[in-house]
Order: structure tokens, then C-alpha cells, then sequence
């Protein structure tokens, strides 16, 4: 999911040495500046997101991985999540500058950037799924999980899932640093496609962004969490459905940041394959509602520490008591270190 491929390449196919034709499919349609005002919003935004997802992937991962006792397969997905999450926000910066000053960063870094945030919007996503699955297993199918086996299995499917996103997110190499074609001589960092049929490199990749990024994920966790939930529903108790507002709120969560990027790009890639008629002004509109709905979709990596972690009642108890014992071992730190501090119990299962 590259932060600037709004502007295609065919946006940039002016020739001057052609007459002008004034047929609107030969036209060139070439993307209108941001406002100096819209392009300050919106990188303030993503700065706002990059401020909230930094330390709270942070604070996830440093209670998950301070636990004493064996992880479980959901909180090990959750640490490999805020990892992904992490990563992607730390691209953030740097594409708000761009916002404002057009690409300052030279064609490496374009390329080497969007593969770290192309890479991360596949691992991200496929985590999610993963963790559905994980709850599904541990709710529904309780007597038949086997939690050392299961364990280990987690550990290599992490390990699967980031080889399948870096291997994904390479069409991101196709990006790189152009001239805006507004006379000026400001920098944009863009998909621009080179070999082959632009149309069918276009579909290929928006195709597999649409498949392995949404759909089949999305099924995973609609079919999992669904299941989960009947469940829960036939089983008394204040914890079961506790845990069921939480699987709401994370299927609600995913649908709003998610579903109005992946339904735009749709509609921009009917436009750009020519498979409805040309306009320019819906293709101007389209390109406009990609840059908003990829900021939502961004921020989804800002909300999932409060959607799996702050939300569920076993880690804040873990987080509080971690606080607790940091601010005791800040007390003493003037004399040596001291080891008494009193065991406290941390709890059952999962962090979720």
C-alpha cells in the first residue's frame, strides 16, 4: 500500500511534440496540487498517527515481552502485529514531509520505503487474521488445541507470514521519484511502471493488494470471529461476553479503516483500465477520496494497541503492575539495586 501512488504514471503522458486532441480518452488528465492548507492537514495527521502508534505499539510490545510466564499463540501474533504496526508507522514522518515539500529523499529511499509499508500492510493484516483464528481455536475448538504444539506452531507461521509480505510487497521496487507535471520542479515519489503493459501490472498488483490484503483476510476473520461469537452466545458468564464486545469492536474496527480504501481503489483501477468511461473529473475525485481513505486506513495501526490490548482487562492488570514495579525500582535507584520487590500474581491466558 504505497502512500503515494495516487499519482500514476499516467498522469504524466503529456508530449508535446503531439497536437492537441481534444478527444477526453487522449486528454491529459494530470492530478491537481493539494491546497497549501489540505497539504498541511494532512500531514499533520499522519504525524498524529505516527505519534499515537509509536509508543503505543511500544508499551504492547514491552508488556508482551516482559511476561514472565509462556506466551500464548495470540499474544505472540500481538507481538509480531505491533512490530508490523511499529514499522509502518515509522515511514509516516516522511511522507508527511512530502506532503508539504513534494519527495526530498532521494529514489532509494522511495523505493525502499513503500516496500517497508507495503511489506507491513500484508504482514499487519495477515496477523489480525492469524489471532481470529487463534481465538477460534481456543474458544470453539478448546478440548481438541494442544498449547506446547500449538506454541510452536505459531512461531513458524509468523515466520511464514513475514516472508509471504516482504515477497507480496515487492512490486513496491516499481516506485520512484519523478518531476510533478506542473512546471515545477518539485519531487513525487509514484508507482511507475516500466516494463510490460502498464494496465496489466496495474491490475496484477492492485489485484493481489485487494485479494491478499482484504478479502481473504477479511473472510478469515468474519468466518472465525463469527463462529467465536455463536459461541459465546450459548455460554453464560460476565468474561464470555466481556471477550465478545472485543471481537465486535475488532471486526468494526477493521471494516471502517479498511473497506472505503479497498472499495476506492476499486473504483480507481475500473477508471484507470478503462473498464468504465473516461472522465477526468471523477478521476481527479477518486485520486482525492484514495489520499483520505489511506489516511484512515493508516490509522488503524494506532488503534490496534487500545482494540487488543487496553480493551482487555489481563493486560492492563499486567501493564499496571509492570508501572508499579518500574516506579519502585525509580525510587531505590539511588542505592543498589534491589531485589525484593514483592511477586505479584500476573494471571491466566492470553493478554487479549
Amino acid at each position: 500500500m504505497s502512500i503515494t501512488y495516487v499519482f500514476d504514471e499516467d498522469f504524466f503522458d503529456q508530449n508535446e511534440s503531439v497536437p492537441l486532441d481534444l478527444i477526453p480518452a487522449s486528454a491529459p488528465c494530470n492530478p491537481q496540487p493539494l491546497e497549501p492548507t489540505a497539504a498541511l492537514i494532512s500531514s499533520l495527521i499522519l504525524m498524529a498517527i505516527f505519534l499515537l502508534a509509536i509508543p503505543g505499539n511500544l508499551l504492547v510490545g514491552w508488556v508482551i515481552s516482559s511476561s514472565r510466564q509462556v506466551l500464548t499463540s495470540s499474544d505472540v501474533y500481538l507481538f509480531h502485529l505491533t512490530v508490523a504496526d511499529g514499522l509502518m508507522a515509522l515511514t509516516l514522518p516522511f511522507f508527511a514531509v512530502a506532503h508539504v515539500r513534494g519527495w526530498l529523499f532521494g529514489d532509494f529511499m522511495c523505493k525502499f520505503l513503500n516496500l517497508v509499508i507495503e511489506a507491513n500492510f500484508y504482514t499487519s493484516i495477515i496477523f489480525l487474521a492469524c489471532i481470529s483464528v487463534d481465538r477460534y481455536l481456543v474458544i470453539v475448538r478448546a478440548n481438541d488445541t494442544h498449547g506446547s504444539k500449538q506454541r510452536k506452531c505459531s512461531r513458524v507461521l509468523c515466520a511464514a507470514v513475514w516472508a509471504l509480505g516482504w515477497a507480496l510487497a515487492l512490486p513496491a521496487l516499481f516506485n520512484e521519484t519523478v518531476k510533478f507535471a506542473d512546471g515545477s520542479e518539485r519531487l513525487i515519489c509514484t508507482e511507475s511502471f516500466h516494463v510490460g503493459s502498464v494496465t496489466s501490472w496495474r491490475l496484477a498488483t492492485r489485484g493481489f493488494r485487494h485479494i491478499f490484503g482484504f478479502l481473504i483476510p477479511l473472510a478469515v476473520m468474519l468466518a472465525c470471529y463469527g463462529v467465536t461469537i455463536l459461541r459465546l452466545l450459548n455460554t453464560r458468564g460476565f468474561q464470555k461476553h466481556r471477550a465478545m464486545r472485543v471481537i465486535t469492536a475488532v471486526v468494526i474496527a477493521f471494516l471502517l479503516c479498511w473497506t472505503p480504501y479497498h472499495v476506492t481503489m476499486m473504483a480507481d483501477t475500473l477508471l484507470r483500465a478503462d473498464l468504465v468511461p473516461f472522465d477526468c473529473a471523477a478521476r481527479r475525485s477518486v485520486t482525492l477520496a484514495l489520499d483520505v481513505t489511506n489516511t484512515v486506513a493508516l490509522l488503524h495501526s494506532s488503534i490496534n494497541p487500545f482494540l487488543y490490548a487496553f480493551v482487555g482487562e489481563k493486560f492492563r492488570r499486567k501493564m499496571m503492575l509492570l508501572l508499579q514495579k518500574r516506579l519502585r525500582l525509580e525510587r531505590t535507584s539511588g542505592s543498589k539495586f534491589s531485589r525484593s520487590t514483592s511477586q505479584t500474581s500476573e494471571g491466566q491466558g492470553t493478554l487479549l
